[in-house]
């Protein structure tokens, strides 16, 4: 008997009892359909995350004194500690500039929250951020000018009252009318539109066209040199790593030559903190893996349950069958041709399950994607692997009633009533 004489014998069987065969499988369906769901569910968030935690190119970083979101190189540090550092200022953006050689753009930001821009009296709500920053912010942060143009280092120098507005606020001001040119007026100042970032949307909140980007020395002239504590102000240094050069070892230039230009010996600790968007994927990354470990290991009990219900499934079928393999037997047929058929049929039986379970699997992970901006998603690799394992299932808890079958003794066989 061939391979596929017993996969045929195998779909026979299970069609012959169609009730029996679908509540053997309802654990099947439950288990696989479980983990596929939550798996496809994470990948479908994760996969919006990665794109949208990727604000800085794949080959930047930035410097900061305080971590941002948790991403922390110093551990053990407590906030008092860190809020007596020393500030990092445009001298350690220059020194960067002038002293790594496997970079090649170096800028720096400072943020203000919860500001209004303003324009012939029609306003936006005060939620708007705008950016301090210089030339480099577009490159580095991966958004772009579409039109007019980006700040220049001129603007930067002379503290020019200039601004790029981000796409959404210029469709709010101006939904009819070109902007660059016009006078607006950022948090009651008034600055003139030089360009407009291309539009750059979010499926989860982040404010990508609702951000206005002025010259950094306009922005400390504006906001201050100081914070509302009166401490100096630490920048944010963003940091591009030269066209074939690894981030890590440009990161690791860059650390060196900082931690130079602020005295600290071999022994102490760094005095800021860096992070790239590969660390902010990780760390979600690390964020989900309880989740999708307690998914797998329910699933692997719903599976497991289920296999002993296609073991006891299996062995009514065998004694059922029993005069049907004395007939094969007699006939003969040997003890691997028996015990191919009926395991063939426990795999089949939980592959079918395992099937059905991937396809309500996809579906409910994606039901997310029903109410947001979320691109649907589909985890192959996890499809793959649950499919594998009902075979493994279906191998595992099919062995016993097939190797019963098998061993049966053609006269008893013939003779059971």
């Amino acid at each position: 008997m061939t391979w596929i004489d017993s996969f045929r014998m195998a779909i026979s069987a299970i069609g012959a009892h169609k009730l029996r065969s679908f509540l053997t499988l309802v654990g099947v369906i439950a288990g696989v359909a479980a983990i596929i769901a939550v798996m496809t569910g994470v990948s479908v968030v994760q996969s919006q995350m990665e794109a949208e935690l990727s604000v800085l190119s794949n080959r930047t970083f930035q410097i900061m004194k305080f971590p941002m979101g948790g991403f922390n190189n110093n551990r053990n540090l407590n906030f008092r500690e860190i809020a007596r550092w020393p500030p990092l200022t445009m001298d350690h953006v220059y020194t960067i500039r002038e002293r790594v050689k496997s970079v090649d753009l170096v800028g720096a930001e400072l943020w203000h929250y919860n500001t209004r821009v303003s324009y012939r009296g029609e306003s936006t709500e005060p939620r708007l951020m705008v950016c301090g920053g210089t030339p480099e912010y577009p490159e580095n942060n991966t958004h772009y000018v579409e039109l007019g143009r980006n700040l220049t280092e001129e603007d930067v120098v002379v503290g020019r009252r200039v601004v790029v507005l981000g796409y959404g606020i210029a469709q709010e001001l101006f939904p009819f009318t070109d902007p660059v040119g016009k006078t607006v007026k950022v948090d009651g100042r008034k600055f003139t539109v030089q360009g407009v970032f291309a539009e750059k949307k979010s499926a989860m909140g982040g404010q990508f066209d609702s951000y206005v980007l002025m010259p950094i020395s306009a922005w400390m002239d504006a906001y201050g040199v100081r914070d509302e504590r009166g401490n100096p102000r630490s920048l944010f240094i963003t940091v591009r790593s030269r066209l074939g050069v690894p981030l890590e070892e440009a990161l690791e230039e860059t650390r060196s030559v900082l931690r130079a230009a602020r005295g600290l010996n071999p022994r102490d600790r760094d005095t800021f903190h860096w992070f790239t968007s590969d660390s902010q994927i990780r760390a979600f990354n690390d964020a989900t893996a309880g989740l999708k470990t307690a998914a797998f290991v329910l699933g692997i009990v719903a599976l497991v349950v289920a296999g002993i219900g296609i073991m006891n499934i299996m062995l009514v079928s065998v004694t059922e069958r029993t005069k049907e393999i004395g007939i094969r037997k007699a006939l003969g047929a040997k003890r691997p041709a028996i015990l191919l058929q009926f395991l063939m049929e426990a795999v089949v039986l939980c592959n079918i399950g395992g099937i059905i379970g991937v396809l309500i699997g996809f579906g409910i992970g994606n039901v997310v994607t029903l109410f947001t901006d979320f691109a649907i998603h589909v985890p192959v690799d996890w499809a793959v692997r649950g499919v594998i394992f009902c075979s493994v299932v279906g191998l595992v808890f099919g062995m016993w009633p097939a190797i019963r079958a098998s061993r049966m003794a053609p006269i008893d066989a013939l003779r059971y009533e």
